[in-house]
Formats: C-alpha cells, sequence, structure tokens
C-alpha cells in the first residue's frame, strides 16, 4: 500500500493515481494511520462522498484546522484564517473581504495580467531563441502570479521576489523537512504559525507595515479596499487582516503557479491536445478547466467531525478527522469515466472538485486563477507559442501542494 500522506511520494511520483483508483474501488472512505495526527485519519477519495463532506459544514468543520497535523488551543487562535472558519464567523469575514473577488471585479485585473503575460513570454522565448532550454517554472509559472497577486495588493513590484522567497519556505512547511525556526528574525514558536513556517512571521509583518501604511494614506489597490472594508460598522481586526494577508500571498500564488507548471507540463505530455489548442482556440475555456482538474494544485483539506455520522457505510465518531482527497476525487470513474486522461475539449461539466468544491468553502481566489489560466493560453495560442519537455520535472516535496521546482523545456514560437 501506498502512504497517500507521505510528501516524499509526491516529490517522487506526483499524485500516485493507482492508489487512489484501488481506493476508490475498495475503499472509498478508509481509515489511514497518520503519526502528525491523533493516530489517523480517514481519507474520503471519490467525488460523491467530497461534496457531501464539503456541503455539511455543520458535521464536518473546517474550525478544527485544515492540515495534517494537530494544533493546541493557542495554535488554533493565533492561525484562524478565512479557511479555518465556518459558521457566522466564516460569513462575517467572507462578506467583509469578498467584494474585490468578484467576477465583474477580476475583469478589472485583465490589461495589468495581459501585460505580465507577454514580457515573462517575451523574455521566455528570447532565452530559448537558440535552442536551449528554459525552466518554465523560473520563467513563467512562478512570477506571473505573483506578479498579479502583488500589483493586485499594491504590494511594491521590487518585492515580488521576497514574496515568492517566503511562498516557498511556506510549502516547505507541509514537507518533513527541518526548517530553521528563527529564520527572519522569527521569535514565535512554529506551532503558533501557519505552516510552521517563520515564513509566516515574516508575511505578517509586512501585511501589519503596509496595513499601517494604507490606513494612513489609502491608495487604489486591494490592501486599501481590505483595510477600509466594513459592513455596518465592522471591520477586520489587525489579527484577522494579517492572516488574510498571508492567505492571500500564499494561496494567490501558490496554487495558480502549480495550475501553471502542471498546465504547460500536461501541454507537453500531450502534444496532440497542444496542437488541438492551437487549431480552435475556442476550445481555451474548456482547457482551464481540464487544467486545473487535472492539476489539483491542492491535494487536499481536511475536516472534523462534530458528531458521529455514518460516510459511505463508515462510522466516523465526533472529534476524527475526515480528509478531502481532490487529488483523487478529480479523477473518478464514476464520473469521469477517462479521468487520467487529459482533453482541453471536455465539457466542464460536471465540476472539478480543485477549487473546494461546493459549499461555503469554495476557493475565493478561483476567478482570479482561471482569468491568468484564460490570459496564458490565450497569449500562447495567439503567438503561436510551443512547449517541448528537456527533461524530467522536479516535484515539490509537499502532500499539500501538487508543485514543481523546475520543469525545463524547449520553447518556439511560430
Amino acid at each position: 500500500m501506498v502512504d497517500i500522506a507521505s510528501p516524499e511520494i509526491y516529490e517522487r511520483i506526483g499524485i500516485p493515481h493507482d492508489e487512489f483508483a484501488r481506493l476508490r474501488r475498495e475503499d472509498p472512505v478508509v481509515w489511514h494511520e497518520w503519526d502528525c495526527s491523533r493516530g489517523g485519519f480517514w481519507a474520503v477519495t471519490t467525488r460523491e462522498d467530497v461534496t457531501t463532506v464539503t456541503r455539511d459544514w455543520h458535521t464536518y468543520t473546517s474550525a478544527e484546522f485544515t492540515n495534517l497535523f494537530e494544533l493546541s488551543p493557542e495554535a488554533k487562535v493565533a492561525r484562524r484564517s478565512l479557511i479555518d472558519t465556518d459558521g457566522g464567523e466564516h460569513t462575517r469575514l467572507r462578506r467583509l473581504v469578498t467584494p474585490p473577488f468578484t467576477m465583474r471585479r477580476t475583469a478589472d485585473y485583465d490589461g495589468v495580467a495581459r501585460g505580465i503575460t507577454n514580457g515573462l513570454l517575451d523574455a521566455m522565448l528570447e532565452s530559448g531563441a537558440d535552442g536551449s532550454s528554459v525552466d518554465v517554472v523560473k520563467m513563467l509559472s512562478e512570477p506571473l502570479p505573483i506578479q498579479v497577486i502583488v500589483s493586485i495588493l499594491g504590494v511594491p513590484a521590487t518585492d515580488a521576489d521576497f514574496m515568492v522567497e517566503l511562498s516557498n519556505q511556506l510549502v516547505e512547511g507541509t514537507s518533513h523537512r527541518e526548517v530553521d525556526p528563527h529564520a527572519y528574525g522569527n521569535t514565535t514558536p512554529l506551532d503558533l504559525l501557519p505552516f510552521n513556517s517563520p515564513a509566516s512571521h515574516a508575511l505578517f509583518e509586512y501585511g501589519r507595515e503596509l496595513h499601517a501604511e494604507r490606513s494612513a494614506c489609502p491608495a487604489d489597490d486591494l490592501v486599501s479596499r481590505l483595510v477600509e472594508a466594513e459592513i455596518d460598522g465592522d471591520r477586520l481586526t489587525d489579527q484577522e487582516f494579517c492572516n488574510f494577508f498571508q492567505l492571500l500571498v500564499f494561496a494567490g500564488n501558490e496554487t495558480t503557479r502549480t495550475a501553471i507548471s502542471q498546465g504547460v507540463h500536461l501541454l507537453m505530455q500531450h502534444p496532440d491536445q497542444q496542437e488541438r489548442l492551437h487549431a480552435d482556440p475556442s476550445l481555451i475555456p474548456t482547457a482551464v478547466e481540464e487544467i486545473i482538474r487535472c492539476a489539483a494544485p491542492v491535494l487536499h483539506m481536511r475536516r472534523t467531525a462534530t458528531v458521529d455520522a455514518v460516510l459511505h457505510d463508515r462510522h466516523i465518531s465526533a472529534g476524527d478527522w475526515v480528509v478531502l482527497w481532490y487529488a483523487s476525487s478529480n479523477f473518478d470513474e464514476a464520473v469521469w469515466p477517462d479521468g487520467r486522461t487529459f482533453d482541453v475539449g471536455r465539457e466542464p461539466k460536471p465540476d472539478h472538485t480543485s477549487f473546494g468544491a461546493f459549499g461555503p468553502h469554495h476557493c475565493l481566489g478561483a476567478p482570479v486563477a482561471r482569468l491568468e489560466l484564460r490570459l496564458m493560453l490565450e497569449e500562447i495560442v495567439r503567438r503561436g507559442v510551443r512547449f517541448a519537455p528537456a527533461g524530467e520535472p522536479v516535484r515539490v516535496a509537499s502532500n499539500f501542494v501538487h508543485g514543481m521546482l523546475r520543469l525545463p523545456a524547449t520553447v518556439t514560437a511560430a
């Protein structure tokens, strides 16, 4: 049996599709022993069961946190953000922070994101003009989302590389590798920091400084809108703002970076689908959804049972961890008989679960992620850009993010 929670598995082979397929077929809700928890967790692997748990926040709560390790009561208070709330508190936070992420507002980011995309493609094509290989991660998928998110947030462009560095360090916190607890001048115990990472301390401090600047002198950016957000006299507290800023930098950067890396990798693995997209640009919207489905940028999220329950004939006890494996549910044969086949023309319904399936925790930044992927594909097709593999990818050692560290390729333009 494969340990589906082992970071080393995802570093070595990526998603363990064969093992997830076996679980969906033989044991869709299975008890998985795990040292970093209270003995283990229930692994939920089918789309139907993932959807059931996601919608029923009364029975399966996010308020006990969503990662695969135990937290003290003090840590829960210090680390709580939007994704770790439910009920009235979640509704309150969501109302305060949602306006900048509506589809209408996201359309305002089109020009900035398209300009960034073309600048990165220019540099990539120039670097690979002599036929030498380029690193898609370093030249496209890493800089694109962070440059877009810092532009939207109002973070100076000169700090984009620092935001990437901190985001990378947060991912390290989901592996088994040791980190320097004093990095970035951190003095806070790691268990009080998101991802058990001193990079969270650095992001909190950066967010506090930016909060103070925008409070004194507002600008036309997302941070200012969050600072000024108010509903019936209610505003984000300083700690809520810092936790949300950290979440935005990570989620607005890392997950989209992963989707772009995996998307280009899929196009290289399936040159027929790459050519199909070039031949028919009308397929771009469905290609975006197919990339997100197959990429499964976030591998899982945890819930905690609030009461005794039954799920797929398994008896769940109150307090048990219930882990939603999007890396499995997105390939469920009962929904997509050929789900492991990459098809840029696949109908977008039924929906994949990459953005948290359905319910109150559907990803707030999904419209921005879709925008960046759509613009990237539009410009690749418009310019006749094609990618070919130039070596094996180097994957991230993480059981949470399905990321890549390097993706060597050759790149040409018609």
